[in-house]
């Protein structure tokens, strides 16, 4: 839990009046002559780049003659240190081991089925992709969908429906949210991160059942993440389990952030905390971050929950929902398998060493310098707080000065108070030079 200083909270507080009262000025001004309408943050957004998103990219330079109001690209660019991007192990760039063999796939295999893969586009590299997943994660059975987010709003609906109860940590990602309210389910939330107030909503839950009829909920399922990208704490995964056991609830595990970034071998954050992956019913992930890639990967306990039953319940119905309106690229197919074997059985448990020491390395720095920084050691995901609305614009342009590339996060995506600079990944950069810049 945040706590925000008293002073702080007052001047963010008065910060937003003014910006408000001078924001509804400007419109009415605006209305008799349009004086004053340009965004003064535009430049601090959409900033585009000109190279692959590696430790260190390029950014292309933008000018505005008329005070942000239209920004025209450059042909200079700055090589900025990246610390924005979720390409954590870098195999998003050019890689002596995976980029040749994806080149090489291209001659055995068309760049795309140009097909949906439930109607012809399900080649012997998707199947030889979904067994490798599942052996990674050591699980039966694995769904490779086209989109992370597809996966989380699609999958929930087809899990539960009518007369089931979905409970979510209070910040789960947006693509959960939707995902629980497209499913028809009852939704309940619990305080972020806090197993003894999860314990209680799921008590007082079943003792009162489905709403008005007092029936007995269909099914249980408990939503939470590995790690949380807006607060970079690991989920108490643990204690979650053991209460979702002891109420015979099913544990739903998004890993979008901790798959491939965490754990010895990169295997999330089951491999980290010790869990039994068993003990996790359905598990999700993206091969956009750690493995360089597109699509999203949904994992389960057992074959049952993809297949169904008898093949022809609501189960069965999974692949038929995420995988018609997508063609997955042969190309990013085989770019997220090499670095699969890349990344555990070759390089990867040095770039995996190398990201904790450096992300643990700048986290006690910056907290040293005075900077408050969010989440816990081993994440690779690092907000530092601003709260004043006035720092966001003016931290993202310094930075930008220093040749550092950040992405700055405030009201609505963070609740008003809890502006920041977030997702500050360390990549493979050494953090001692990143803190001389």
């Amino acid at each position: 839990m945040i706590t925000i200083p008293y002073l702080t909270a007052l001047t963010t507080y008065f910060s937003y009046g003014l910006l408000f009262a001078f924001g509804q000025l400007r419109d009415f001004f605006r209305k008799i002559v349009d004086w004053w309408s340009h965004n003064s943050l535009q430049d601090c957004f959409n900033r585009p780049i000109s190279s692959p998103p590696d430790a260190w990219f390029d950014v292309v330079e933008r000018i505005s003659n008329d005070n942000n109001k239209t920004l025209k690209r450059t042909t200079r660019v700055n090589r900025c240190l990246n610390l924005g991007s979720y390409n954590y192990l870098g195999f998003g760039a050019a890689d002596e081991y995976c980029t040749p063999r994806v080149i090489e796939s291209l001659k055995k295999f068309s760049p795309s089925t140009c097909s949906a893969r439930v109607d012809g586009g399900t080649t012997t590299l998707h199947t030889e992709l979904e067994e490798c997943v599942a052996n990674f994660v050591g699980k039966p059975a694995a769904v490779v969908f086209g989109m992370g987010y597809a996966t989380n709003s699609a999958i929930l609906p087809v899990l539960t429906g009518k007369g089931g109860l979905i409970i979510s940590d209070s910040l789960n990602h947006n693509s959960i949210v939707n995902g629980a309210r497209g499913s028809g389910a009852t939704i309940r939330v619990f305080q972020h991160n806090t197993p003894s107030h999860l314990e209680k909503v799921l008590r007082e839950q079943i003792a009162d059942g489905q709403p008005r009829t007092h029936r007995p909920w269909k099914k249980i399922i408990v939503v939470v993440e590995g790690i949380y990208s807006m607060e970079g704490e690991l989920c108490k995964l643990p204690e979650i389990i053991s209460i979702c056991k002891k109420y015979k609830a099913y544990v739903y595990l998004d890993e979008a952030h901790s798959i491939g970034a965490v754990g010895n071998t990169g295997r999330g954050v089951c491999e980290l905390l010790g869990v039994d992956t068993a003990d996790v019913d359905i598990m999700m992930g993206t091969f956009t971050k750690s493995f360089g890639s597109c699509a999203a990967q949904q994992i389960t306990s057992s074959i049952k929950v993809i297949l169904g039953e008898d093949g022809s319940s609501r189960g069965g119905n999974l692949s038929a929902l995420g995988l018609p309106q997508t063609t997955l690229h042969h190309c990013c197919l085989y770019l997220i398998k090499t670095s699969l074997i890349c990344a555990f059985l070759n390089a990867g448990a040095q770039k995996l060493a190398k990201i904790r020491e450096n992300s643990n390395f700048f986290r006690s720095e910056l907290q040293k310098m005075g900077f408050e920084v969010l989440g816990d050691n081993d994440s690779p995901v690092m907000p530092i707080m601003l709260y004043n609305p006035a720092k966001i614009p003016a931290f993202s342009r310094e930075c930008l000065k220093r040749n550092v590339a950040v992405v700055t996060v405030a009201f609505p995506a963070t609740p008003l108070l809890l502006a920041r600079a977030a997702y500050a990944f360390l990549l493979l950069t050494q953090g001692k030079t990143l803190l001389k810049l």
